[in-house]
């Protein structure tokens, strides 16, 4: 008997998780049973890692335990500042982020290798983690300018502390705001491909940084991570609101793909794409004529004309925005560079990715899936001379 054969695994359940639901046919997202807008409107990023870690969202004196120990691991060995000097200045950034993470797996070789037979070593792990990922990005942002690396603050907030890494000052309330908004939304999203990879590799009682340098590869690949700097390029683009409709019919009718419209799960709106967009009203609301207006005017019009162009010729697909479409907005009023938009995907997800494989390791069982084999069989080797 033939075994089922199931490509990609779709819709296959490996695993139980307490993490995060996607109900894609009524654009659902909960993380921990909270839906994701009421999350996204009333608490902050560390107040999620709170949540994803330990299943509660923490009481205030949980909360400052919390950001005084993040802020306590920030600053990243220099042996990983000099492997950081030592790469190409044109190098992917999630190529680089990648490499430092295995980087620090390297210089953290003690906890790396118990964690696999000790709990305390993992959660350290896990901590460093999320607590670098940051600090790597601004480095890695501040060199390739050509720029001194600045040094993080321990007083301020998780997204606040990236933005005054990435730009040497504090950030304002809205570039802050922004950012923050965007990590949350980001920070878990069920068996995602990154996500099951990083379970994957926890699953060989492999440690936690060759987890999440697997996930950043895995990130890295377009069909998964990258769409919102696919999102901006096409704003860019497009350049003028008024020429948003012709853009979308244009490429829609010619069989073409509107970057950041659609979502493999979601057979409605992605509801992170809903609180983004609000976002993104709120925050150019405040400023008058500026680059991100213009960019928020254009993607607010190519999601209106795909909308009725889908309405008009494809009442059967009706592809919607999804949360790479608005996030490319926050970020940029966050001022970070287009070719970093996948790394500050890896940033928020890192608090996801790390309370996945401590899921893991806590009931763990070898991921080890079978292939169909469609090759020849009964073959006869013959000489080397005879072939």
């Amino acid at each position: 008997m033939t075994d089922m054969l199931i490509k990609g695994l779709d819709g296959v359940v490996v695993a139980q998780s307490s993490k995060s639901k996607v109900y894609g046919e009524v654009g659902k997202l909960i993380y921990g049973g909270y839906a994701i807008e009421d999350l996204a409107e009333n608490v902050t990023f560390e107040e999620v890692i709170h949540l994803l870690w330990y299943g509660e969202l923490p009481n205030q004196a949980q909360l400052a335990a919390l950001k005084a120990e993040l802020a306590d691991l920030r600053a990243v060995p220099d042996g990983v500042l000099a492997v950081l000097r030592d790469l190409p200045l044109d190098a992917h950034p999630m190529s680089v982020l990648r490499t430092l993470v295995s980087a620090l797996g390297c210089l953290d070789n003690a906890d790396a290798e118990a964690a696999a037979r000790d709990e305390a070593a993992r959660w350290r792990c896990a901590k460093r983690l999320v607590a670098r990922i940051p600090t790597l990005i601004a480095a890695h942002e501040r060199h390739r300018r050509g720029q001194p690396m600045v040094a993080p603050r321990a007083d301020l907030a998780h997204a606040a502390n990236f933005l005054h890494m990435l730009h040497g000052t504090a950030p304002g309330p809205r570039a802050e705001r922004a950012l923050d908004a965007y990590l949350v939304l980001l920070a878990d999203h069920g068996f995602n491909a990154s996500t099951f990879s990083a379970r994957v590799t926890v699953s060989t009682e492999s440690d936690p940084y060759s987890a999440i340098t697997t996930a950043i590869g895995t990130l890295k690949g377009p069909l998964h991570g990258g769409a919102n700097e696919r999102v901006m390029a096409m704003l860019e683009q497009i350049g003028d609101p008024a020429r948003a409709k012709a853009f979308v019919d244009e490429t829609l009718s010619g069989k073409g793909r509107i970057p950041g419209i659609g979502h493999r799960v979601y057979k409605t709106l992605d509801p992170r794409a809903g609180v983004l967009r609000r976002l993104s009203e709120e925050l150019v609301a405040e400023v008058g004529d500026s680059p991100e207006r213009r960019y928020h005017e254009i993607a607010t019009n190519v999601a209106d004309a795909a909308a009725t162009w889908f309405e008009a010729n494809r009442p059967d697909l009706r592809l919607h925005p999804n949360v790479d479409f608005y996030s490319a907005i926050a970020l940029r009023v966050a001022g970070v560079p287009t070719d970093q938009f996948t790394p500050m995907f890896a940033m928020s997800r890192v608090a996801g990715y790390t309370a996945h494989i401590l899921e893991q390791y806590a009931d763990n069982r070898l991921i080890r899936p079978r292939g169909e084999y469609v090759g020849p069989l009964d073959r006869v080797v013959a000489p080397i001379e005879e072939r």
